[in-house]
C-alpha cells in the first residue's frame, strides 16, 4: 500500500512514531502514540510508550487515567491501581481537583 493510499489513522500512527523515534521532547507526542496504540489495541506498546513518557515526563498528569484505564481493561488491577494512585498523588499535589476526581472514581470501579 502506497503512503498516499494509507488510512488517516495509519499516517497518524507513522507521523508520532517518526516524531518520537527522533527523539521528541514534547510529551503530548508520546502520550498520542501510546494513544494510538491503545486504540489499536497494540496493549504492549501503548504500555511500553506510557512508561518511556512516565519516565521522561512524570508530571504529565493526563498519562495515569489513560494507562490505568487501559490496564483496567487488561484485567491487570495491581498496575491499573499503582498508575492511578500516582496520577492521583500528582493530581492533588498540583491541585487539580478535575483530575484527582476521574482518578479517584476509575480507582473506585477497581
Amino acid at each position: 500500500m502506497s503512503e498516499q493510499a494509507a488510512p488517516p489513522a495509519n499516517k497518524r500512527l507513522a507521523y508520532l512514531e517518526k516524531v518520537t523515534r527522533e527523539g521528541s521532547t514534547d510529551p503530548f507526542a508520546w502520550y498520542g502514540l501510546a494513544q494510538e496504540y491503545r486504540r489499536l489495541e497494540r496493549f504492549d506498546e501503548a504500555l511500553q510508550t506510557f512508561t518511556q513518557l512516565r519516565s521522561a515526563h512524570v508530571d504529565y498528569l493526563p498519562m495515569y487515567l489513560m494507562c490505568g484505564q487501559m490496564l483496567e481493561t487488561l484485567e491487570r488491577t495491581d498496575e491499573a491501581r499503582e498508575w492511578l494512585t500516582a496520577g492521583l498523588d500528582l493530581a492533588k499535589k498540583k491541585g487539580d481537583s478535575h483530575a484527582a476526581s476521574e482518578l479517584e472514581s476509575a480507582l473506585a470501579t477497581l
